[in-house]
């Protein structure tokens, strides 16, 4: 237990030591460094995102028209194919009543 209390009372100093260095720092600045460190790798991803961007190949119009028909028509087919099994449960098991 004591060196339980001893080790937490180490972390407790470290953390404290970490805050005053950023009060520190930021009394120096007129921005906080943290604030200056986000801005910067905000900027560097918009960056990398386009660049990226360029990079994507799009589909063309008649195989997106296309695709969303199959999906509709097969999502249409599956709902069908449930509702008919519900059917089915629904008369198989008001039977056994």
């Amino acid at each position: 237990v004591g060196l339980q209390n001893r080790m937490s009372r180490v972390r407790v100093l470290q953390g404290a030591n970490y805050i005053k260095e950023i009060k520190m720092i930021e009394t120096e600045n007129s921005v906080p460094n943290w604030i200056t460190k986000s801005t910067s790798s905000i900027q560097t991803y918009f960056r990398g995102v386009r660049s990226e961007w360029g990079k994507i190949s799009w589909p063309e119009r008649h195989q997106v028209i296309t695709e969303t028909i199959f999906v509709v028509a097969i999502v249409f087919v599956f709902t069908v194919a449930v509702y008919l099994m519900d059917i089915i449960f629904k008369g198989v098991l008001s039977l056994i009543k």
